[in-house]
């Protein structure tokens, strides 16, 4: 019988004990006498928010398919526990079997947004791990960072001895194979690192050396032994159809983020709209078949007990067979009040009429991202939406029963102007006026209401946006009183709300996307200073990070005001994820032309990612006669 980390004392005195206790439905549990390799998967947040990844799933499940490896969960204590660890020096633990994580062979920690660094150096420091990779020995795991955020890992790169860049599906294998014979071979930590950084897709920093300019800017960044790879090539899952995919996911026994059956349906994206990241790490886009998806969907929801699916999806619209797999989920669970959730539609009269379906008895709000107000600078950012079509999607949406609108937007986009900002407002009016016009008074519910919502744009590694400038905290601010005051003047003002993002913690979000090593020194100066859970609001404090940078000898500015030049090298320029940086700086010029690029299954525009004989890319390669590049 597993004996509980925390006391019931403990576990009574502080905030949701759920949290910490393991033994969910699905949780897999091993003799780790028996297993070659022990991995703690670790979400550098609170569980809610952990357990709701699904990458940490298919991870979690594909790791404890194997006999020799126990892969166990571990999630970043909230403050209240993190206070008593401290005071009563408990070391951090995982929750399966509840063992110390520096126990653990692996510490693979996901890297699934900017503002989670310091909780990185939390977990590290309750573990009695030292934060530094080049201070630990074999007496500590091997720790591993994954995600979108380890395409440009350099930032946090002191803390991590590896990076794994891309997919997890593909290599994970090879590198523990390699851990069971290192340490059978009794070579040092070093040579193992050394020899990981020869598997594909797998980046040491420990091998790498930055220099710099007068400026500030990176001269050069290389490997400083033989045999170390100049670029790391991202590694990608080509066939989604046969990818490991959990069929019996763990169930929280607390209401989590996510809290159902989440299906991916599709990787990658078709659309290219310039400030997404995630839609140019993730090409080409894949496609799971429909017979896979309706037997994951019902084994799923048999061995989960949940009672909602969501289809997961950069953009779920352009999976090629989305009316199948809605269909057959309509028509399997009927009468078993299986909620459908359909996020990422675009707003056309398909994707209404798919969501008519799985909404007929109760028309919750639907969700648009428009992300400009004006036509202009959608087509900066190649949004590949007119206001035609928004509003036409809209009235439609009226006419289906839909009263509740939401709208999401960026402010603080490159070529941006005043007016821009205010067309936000104009085409929310808009939005309003279709349905005072559309639908008949005596057909209506209420007054329609939309809501606004603007967050402040961050530009990101490998994205065409990724050569912009930011804005200062007081300018972002200047714009959103823009958008609010324009939207006080509308005739149809009482049935717009609107709602803006922290300006502040958007400013240091961009810094830890496009900063370099030098920004580890701004992390550990502001965890030193208290810095913990950056994400959430109660937490947040940027004059802490503001001291925290002048301590440090960093200049934030440098990292946010200025433009970057074509030839400037990026910190994370020795990453290879298929699209070229050529092909990037071409979409750059093409947003100040306010040039759309058609999606990828309209017209290949060369962008790398073939290179990867997968996907979207192999239809437009027999479509085209063999010419998609």
């Amino acid at each position: 019988m597993r004996k509980l980390a925390l006391s019931d004392e403990l576990l009574l005195s502080i905030e949701k004990p759920a949290r910490y206790i393991g033994g969910e439905v699905n949780a897999v549990y091993k003799d780790a006498q028996k297993v070659a390799v022990r991995f703690a998967m670790c979400f550098p947040d609170v569980y809610e928010i952990g357990m709701s990844h699904l990458g940490i799933q298919i991870l979690y499940d594909m790791f404890n398919q194997r006999e020799d490896v126990w892969c166990e969960r571990v999630y970043s204590p909230w403050v209240d526990l993190d206070r008593v660890m401290r005071e009563r020096h408990i070391p951090l633990f995982a929750l399966e079997s509840q063992d110390p994580i520096r126990d653990f062979d692996f510490l693979g920690i996901t890297l699934q947004y900017e503002m989670c660094y310091t909780n990185i150096l939390q977990i590290l420091d309750l573990s009695g791990i030292p934060l530094e990779a080049s201070e630990r020995d074999w007496g500590c795991p091997i720790v591993i960072g994954g995600g979108p955020c380890a395409y440009n890992p350099e930032p946090i790169a002191e803390f991590f001895d590896l990076f794994y860049i891309g997919e997890g599906e593909t290599v994970y294998d090879d590198l523990l194979e390699l851990y069971k014979t290192c340490r059978k071979e009794a070579v040092s930590r070093r040579e193992f690192l050394r020899r990981a950084a020869q598997i594909p897709g797998i980046y040491a920093p420990l091998f790498y050396e930055t220099t710099y300019r007068e400026d500030g800017t990176i001269a050069s960044f290389t490997p400083t032994e033989d045999g170390i790879p100049s670029v790391i090539e991202k590694q990608v899952q080509s066939d989604m159809t046969n990818a490991p995919y959990p069929e019996a996911p763990v169930v929280p026994y607390i209401k989590v983020t996510q809290d159902r059956v989440v299906l991916e349906i599709q990787r990658g994206c078709i659309r290219g709209c310039r400030f997404c990241q995630a839609g140019m790490l993730y090409r080409p886009t894949r496609e799971r078949s429909l017979e896979v998806l309706k037997q994951h969907a019902s084994r799923m929801l048999e061995n989960t007990g949940h009672e909602e699916i969501s289809l997961s999806s950069l953009s779920s619209s352009d999976y090629s067979d989305l009316a199948g797999i809605v269909t057959y989920l309509i028509d399997e669970f009927q009468g078993r009040n299986i909620n459908i959730c359909l996020p990422s539609l675009r707003i056309d009269a398909f994707s209404l009429d798919v969501m008519s379906k799985v909404q007929d008895v109760k028309k919750s709000s639907l969700t648009f991202a428009p992300e400009a107000g004006s036509q202009r600078m959608r087509d900066v950012i190649n949004k590949g939406l007119t206001e035609e079509v928004i509003l036409e999607g809209a009235a439609e949406a009226f006419h289906g029963g839909w009263n509740k609108v939401k709208l999401y937007f960026m402010l603080g986009l490159p070529l941006e102007e005043e007016a821009d900002r205010k067309d936000i407002a104009h085409l929310a009016e808009k939005i309003a006026a279709t349905y005072y016009e559309e639908v008949p008074k005596d057909q209506r519910q209420g007054r329609c209401q939309i809501t606004v919502s603007t967050s402040f744009f961050v530009p990101k590694p490998f994205t065409p946006f990724q050569w912009a400038r930011m804005y200062t905290p007081g300018d972002y601010l200047g714009f959103a009183k823009t958008v609010n005051h324009e939207i006080k003047a509308m005739k149809n003002q009482k049935s717009i709300r609107y709602n803006w993002h922290q300006a502040d913690e958007t400013v240091l979000e961009g810094v830890f996307a496009r900063g370099d090593r030098r920004i580890g020194a701004v992390i550990k100066e502001a965890y030193r200073q208290g810095a913990l859970f950056d994400a959430w609001t109660e937490q947040w404090n940027y004059e802490r990070w503001l001291q925290a940078f002048q301590t440090a000898g960093v200049d934030l500015d440098f990292y946010t005001l200025r433009e970057r030049a074509e030839d400037e090298i990026f910190p994370w320029d020795f990453i290879h994820i298929g699209v070229t940086k050529n092909f990037l700086w071409r979409e750059w010029q093409k947003a100040h032309r306010a040039e759309v690029t058609p999606n990828c299954r309209q017209q290949c525009s060369g962008c790398g990612a073939a290179r990867y004989k997968s996907g979207v890319c192999m239809e437009q390669r027999a479509a085209q006669g063999g010419e998609a590049e």
